[in-house]
């Protein structure tokens, strides 16, 4: 790898490793509702412009229906379920238990109609992968919080879901205008919701809870999309998906070192686990099976789509991961 793809992967990493620090922070003091409003509209204003400039907004609107649809269940839905999880769990937990995304791309492969044949690796990955989740839920979480567990949980399957709809309707669809437009529509869509239902800040929220609205926006949204476009453009979008096992331990130090969150043996065990399960689940497999969040949903289906002009310098690819 070359420096300029080490920083790159670093800078990537890191950005889609703190969401779960920050939404930790802004909803201590905002409604979840509140936190996706202004995380999905300020990464639409900085979004819209650049797909404008790049003439990606036209195709994107002309097939408005699937969109609509990823945009639903992979900004919507989960960002409010994750936002409110976090209220009850530690940021650390959720990033962890957010990592068995490839175990439910699974399920979505099979109701889809693009049903892999399991290896005895990938079944095996499964049963590690669950058996983390089963760790984290029954030792770290405990049964007080299983409310965040089934929020999580659909959280999980969203984050599944969400690429393989972009991947088996809208392939050709370019990255930076899919992201824009989704994020946009979800601001618009949670703006009534958050007026209706009084999640308005009665008061003006705390330095530290503005600055985690921004970096959730600037950096883990808006920054961290041009970012893996430029890494997958430096080493090609299979070892860019290595970020993917990266994540998660971002997640783990971030909520330690800020938050004092404690890491337990259940924690490194479940780590362990869910990671060393994800990477075997995947292993040989060509469904789309997606990392947490919109911008890498759209960073797995582009890593199977056809070259076009702006990434012209990507390798020709083996199916990923």
């Amino acid at each position: 790898m070359t420096r300029r793809g080490l920083i790159l992967f670093v800078a990537l990493g890191i950005s889609w490793g703190i969401p779960y620090l920050f939404i930790k922070i802004a909803v201590g003091e905002l409604e979840p509702a509140m936190v996706v409003l202004a995380r999905a509209g300020l990464a639409a204003v900085l979004l819209l412009p650049l797909a404008v400039f790049r003439r990606e907004l036209a195709p994107v609107l002309r097939r408005w229906k699937p969109i609509a649809v990823y945009t639903v269940v992979e900004i919507i839905v989960p960002w409010y379920f994750l936002s409110s999880a976090e209220t009850r769990i530690p940021s650390s937990t959720a990033g962890l238990l957010i990592s068995a995304v490839p175990l439910a791309g699974v399920g979505v492969a099979f109701l889809l109609g693009r049903p892999a044949k399991m290896s005895r690796l990938n079944w095996l990955g499964i049963v590690l992968g669950m058996t983390g989740v089963a760790a984290l839920v029954g030792f770290e979480i405990g049964g007080s919080d299983l409310v965040a567990v089934a929020e999580v949980a659909i959280v999980v399957v969203g984050y599944a879901l969400g690429p393989a709809i972009l991947a088996k309707w809208v392939p050709e669809l370019p990255g930076v205008g899919v992201t824009a437009v989704s994020l946009g529509a979800a601001a618009l869509v949670y703006l009534p919701i958050v007026a209706v239902t009084g999640a308005f800040p009665t008061e003006w929220p705390s330095t530290p809870v503005i600055v985690s609205i921004v970096v959730l926006a600037v950096v883990c949204s808006a920054l961290a999309f041009v970012l893996m476009v430029a890494l997958v453009g430096e080493i090609g979008p299979v070892r860019m998906s290595a970020i993917t096992y990266v994540n998660p331990a971002v997640a783990i130090l971030a909520g330690a070192i800020f938050l004092r969150e404690t890491i337990t043996v259940w924690t490194i065990l479940g780590f362990a686990l869910v990671l060393s399960g994800s990477y075997l689940v995947t292993r040989r497999r060509t469904e789309i099976i997606a990392p947490a969040g919109p911008e890498q949903a759209v960073a797995e289906v582009e890593a199977v789509s056809p070259p076009r002009e702006e990434l012209s310098t990507r390798e020709e690819l083996p199916p990923p991961r």
